[in-house]
């Protein structure tokens, strides 16, 4: 079975394993990860991360995703919900910061 590596740039939470195609958000709450989520649909905004790494190692963006995206990270080109990312290599993520 194939796993990827999350890390966390920055942050003192050490690298996070899983298997290929985990649900994000469903493996770093067990965790306890630097990472929060809400309502795990994509539409508050709360799981919003951007990666720094490995951008390309995660399923793409969804419709519905985009434009969530357009409403809370507008013209961040690495901006993700964490929740609606299943992974498929490894990346380095960070929360963003709501204004």
């Amino acid at each position: 079975m194939k796993t990827c590596t999350i890390s966390f740039p920055d942050s003192p939470h050490a690298p996070a394993t899983f298997p290929e195609g985990a649900n994000l958000s469903e493996n770093l709450t067990i965790l306890n990860s630097p990472m929060l989520f809400g309502c795990r649909a994509g539409i508050c905004g709360t799981c919003l991360i951007q990666v720094e790494e490995g951008y390309d190692s995660l399923t793409p963006p969804t419709p519905d995703e985009y434009e969530a995206l357009d409403v809370y990270a507008p013209g961040n080109a690495k901006a993700r919900l964490g929740c609606q990312v299943r992974l498929t290599g490894d990346a380095a993520i960070k929360k963003i910061r709501s204004a």
